[in-house]
């Protein structure tokens, strides 16, 4: 199940650090008594890169990754306030959310399995190319902006503080995936409304279908 919200008018100075704290503490309730492995949203996950044939506690998605983070340092890491209110929204509801600036990808991105052509621009600075078959969110021009599905985001269309447009990808394969992806997105939606920017949404089930990046509400 994925939800989606593409961000636009982006407030230059986006001021969302009460927000993300609040997001913190539902995080801590989250795994008052248990790891984040536990929890069925991430179980979920461990299933399915066990299907894609990688070791869930070397792949860990994006949402795990940021609750073992927090369960070790009590706090989780700062950057760009968009990218920390969706960091914190994630481990709050233990379901991974990409954010990835609009107008840094070219024509439509794809979810599916990469040719082996596709190029892939780590925070480091390198180029890889990632293998046929894996999955990866790829656009027009064969850049690949996520691999693994939900493992890593690339540095080509990272969100930053003058990022005007943003598109938001919510992803959970839980059986309660529905609801908390819906209840991720209206959690974002309703926050960067009150601080001035615009916000369209949309739901894809099963994996399939389309969403229009074109311009939001």
């Amino acid at each position: 199940m994925t939800a989606l919200a593409v961000i636009e008018n982006l407030p230059e100075t986006l001021e969302l650090q009460a927000a993300v704290v609040g997001l913190e503490d539902q995080a801590r309730l989250l795994l008052d008594g248990r790891t984040e492995a536990e929890l069925p949203a991430i179980r979920a996950w461990r299933t399915a890169f066990s299907m894609m044939g990688l070791k869930p506690t070397q792949y860990r998605c994006a949402a795990e990754a940021l609750l073992r983070r927090f369960r070790k340092d009590g706090t989780l890491p700062r950057a760009a306030p968009l990218v920390d209110l969706c960091n914190a929204v994630s481990a709050a509801h233990a379901v991974p959310v990409a954010a990835f600036d609009l107008d840094r990808i070219a024509g439509d991105l794809t979810v599916g399995p990469a040719t082996g052509a596709e190029t892939y621009l780590t925070f480091g600075g390198q180029t890889e190319h990632p293998a046929p078959g894996e999955i990866v969110f790829a656009d027009a021009a064969g850049t690949a902006h996520a691999r693994r599905w939900t493992y890593r985001q690339s540095a080509a269309s990272a969100v930053s503080p003058t990022t005007g447009r943003a598109l938001i990808v919510i992803e959970a394969l839980h059986e309660a995936a529905e609801t908390d992806v819906t209840a991720v997105r209206d959690a974002l939606g309703e926050i960067v409304r009150d601080h001035g920017a615009s916000v369209r949404t949309g739901l894809l089930r099963s994996g399939a279908g389309n969403f229009d990046t074109g311009a939001a509400a």
